[in-house]
């Protein structure tokens, strides 16, 4: 069985505090890829993420629960642990100093409003005078509501200098 991607849509944005994506979810496709291959910060950040409801407003109550593992090239790996957060935090590292960004995430789920909608993500950067970094995350958004977007922002509350984010539906197809 092979997959295809189907684009839904993209967006961008520079200097701005979160960026949503809007009505990418749908009852066609229960699985979905994220693609960010642009990620600027001017300050040392972390990537998060949050949900978009049904009304398209921001889900930040605390029904997110995730694990994380970054692996740096340079130095030891760390391990991160969340339950009952308000985002799905350590999605990727960028700072002024960084060169290059790369995030490829699946959304399981989103607009079934029985089920809970999962996630799980690979990113990697280079960190400038340092080396590359890796990250590896699984999340969980335990409330079963219909999700129609995303809402990605930066960890320390600084704008995000420059973001492009691309959604697709996954098409399984039987050969």
């Amino acid at each position: 069985m092979a997959t295809n991607l189907q684009f839904i849509k993209s967006a961008s944005g520079s200097g701005v505090s979160s960026l949503s994506v809007t009505d990418c979810f749908s009852s066609q496709y229960d699985v979905y890829q994220i693609v960010i291959d642009t990620y600027e910060a001017t300050t040392q950040q972390e990537l998060a993420i949050r949900l978009l409801d049904s009304g398209g407003s921001v889900i930040s109550a605390s029904e997110y629960d995730r694990a994380s593992l970054t692996m740096f090239s340079y130095m030891g790996f760390i391990e991160f642990r969340g339950t009952s957060q308000n985002k799905i935090q350590y999605l990727g590292w960028n700072s002024a100093t960084s060169v290059g960004f790369g995030l490829s995430m699946n959304i399981f789920n989103p607009y079934d409003s029985s089920s809970y909608t999962f996630f799980k993500n690979q990113t990697s950067t280079f960190a400038n005078g340092d080396g590359l970094i890796g990250y590896k995350n699984i999340g969980v958004h335990k409330s079963a509501e219909q999700i129609t977007g995303i809402n990605l922002l930066g960890e320390s509350g600084h704008n995000l200098a420059n973001i492009k984010v691309s959604i697709y539906g996954v098409k399984w197809v039987v050969h």
